[in-house]
């Protein structure tokens, strides 16, 4: 789970992390509300989506009246932002940061992330921060820093001053970059973060240390125990296919393809979609109904892959292990007596009670195709999803 800058900055300040001062907007007139509120002379409107690149977007305006302010407000509220992550539809920009203009001298990149391969937390920094750190990590990646985290330990100072050091940072910055890192590294740990980032960090021209952008993922998996950061949520940011099933129990991500897939266990999953790619295919869904394959569970899966307009055929591939075969072939049959399906399914089967379950699907009356191994099903459901898009187009 993804959260907005704001929310990600007063996480982090309750942690030791400074930041500018700022408010929240939901119309032009709040906006210059809250600049007057700031007082100054400058300030900054920022969109709030969940995507980076806002600022090459036009998500983020520096204003040096209220009436800029206004202006930047209407242009951006009610409009879809489109940046280099959020994908060609772009995000609805629904609320606004109102900050105060920060004077900067420095810009720096700051991350904690995951490191899976190594089981650490690992702090990734970088002396050139900002809206081209992408490109420096293509071009310079030895200009990349990379400390390993002891989780038994957690985040040491010395490690922290290594960084601030390895960043060019002076003696009258230390200690004020010390507590920012370790501020970050406590959100990570504490909170079951994924990834905390914070770009750019800056060096004002009075010496401060301040977060002037920040970003937070969550354990989706952790959010039970998280009930503050679940309450973050903002569902409009999100695909309508991943919210709808993460609100069902099911784990789906959205993709560009033609081919519904309904399947149990991430790993047959990867296997299956990658089959379908071999084969000339375009999976549309990552859809993993996990342990439980119930009529009632299969026919969700059913519906929220039919909420895709662009998927053209459905490929169940279940591996009975702790279920059974004939249990799973009943649901299917049951859920698609139960749901109006307008594209044609290919169902694979493999596990317990494999040829009981064919059985059932072989004797019952609903309109599917069956498949011995993951290949042929693979070939099967792309050869379905041509045909009926030629049917559509024809």
């Amino acid at each position: 789970m993804d959260i907005h800058e704001y929310q990600a900055k007063a996480l982090l300040h309750e942690f030791g992390m400074p930041i500018p001062k700022g408010g929240i907007a939901y119309s032009p007139e709040q906006a210059t509300y809250r600049a007057m509120e700031l007082g100054g002379e400058k300030w900054v409107v920022k969109a709030q989506i969940h995507s980076g690149a806002r600022g090459k977007a036009g998500g983020v305006k520096v204003c040096a009246s209220e009436n800029e302010v206004m202006d930047a407000a209407s242009a951006m509220l009610g409009r879809r932002l489109v940046t280099n992550q959020t994908g060609p539809g772009g995000k609805l920009v629904g609320r606004l940061y109102i900050e105060e203009a920060t004077d900067i001298e420095r810009e720096i990149y700051v991350a904690f992330v995951l490191d899976r391969a190594a089981e650490r937390i690992v702090c990734v920094a970088s002396a050139a921060g900002g809206m081209d750190i992408e490109e420096i990590a293509d071009t310079e990646p030895d200009s990349i820093i990379r400390v390993e985290i002891e989780p038994a330990v957690g985040m040491q100072d010395f490690q922290a001053r290594e960084i601030a050091f390895a960043l060019g940072l002076g003696a009258a910055q230390l200690a004020e970059a010390v507590k920012a890192l370790k501020a970050c590294y406590r959100a990570f740990r504490d909170l079951d973060a994924t990834m905390v980032e914070v770009n750019p960090m800056v060096v004002t021209k009075d010496g401060r240390i301040l977060a002037l952008d920040a970003k937070m993922g969550f354990d989706d998996n952790a959010l039970f125990r998280r009930p503050q950061i679940s309450e973050l949520r903002d569902k409009s940011q999100e695909d309508p296919r991943e919210m709808n099933a993460a609100d069902r129990g099911l784990s789906y991500v959205g993709l560009d393809g033609n081919i519904g897939c309904i399947i149990n266990g991430a790993g047959l999953a990867m296997a299956t979609m990658d089959m379908i790619k071999h084969v000339g295919g375009e999976p549309a869904n990552f859809l993993d109904i996990g342990g439980g394959a119930s009529p009632e569970r299969v026919a969700k899966a059913i519906s929220l892959v039919l909420s895709d307009r662009g998927v053209s055929a459905i490929l169940v591939n279940i591996f009975a292990g702790i279920n059974r075969c004939d249990w799973v072939a009943e649901g299917v049959i049951q859920a698609m007596q139960k749901l109006d399906v307008p594209v044609p399914v290919v169902v694979r089967l493999s596990g317990t009670n494999v040829e009981l379950g064919r059985q059932i699907l072989a004797d019952s009356d609903v309109r599917l195709e069956t498949a011995d191994t993951l290949a042929e099903a693979a070939e099967k459901a792309v050869e379905a999803a041509a045909a009926h898009e030629a049917t559509l187009t024809g």
